[in-house]
């Protein structure tokens, strides 16, 4: 499913226009990716929780040169921890 299918199935389900499941969609998305540079969490109590999350710096191997080793950056990644619910609802 991609994003306009989401939109458009979520319309249906809500009995609310294309344009107001848009409107929501985007405005949950932004929400997220505010919370998440802040360093904070967003928690959908059952669904599951939105976190950032440090990945070390570290050595690696440059791809075009195996024998050349090369240092990977710290860097911030989302993480997604799946709620009970959600869960439960995949293990039926």
């Amino acid at each position: 499913m991609n994003k306009a299918q989401l939109i458009e199935t979520i319309a249906i389900k809500a009995g609310v226009s294309k344009k107001e499941a848009e409107e929501v969609l985007s405005a949950f998305e932004k929400l997220t990716i505010e919370r998440l540079k802040e360093g904070k969490e967003l928690t959908l109590t059952g669904f599951g929780t939105f976190s950032a999350r440090e990945r070390h710096a570290r050595m690696g191997v440059n791809p075009q040169k195996p024998s050349e080793r090369i240092e990977i950056p710290k860097v911030i990644v989302p993480k997604f921890k799946a709620g009970k619910t959600l869960k439960d609802a995949l293990k039926k």
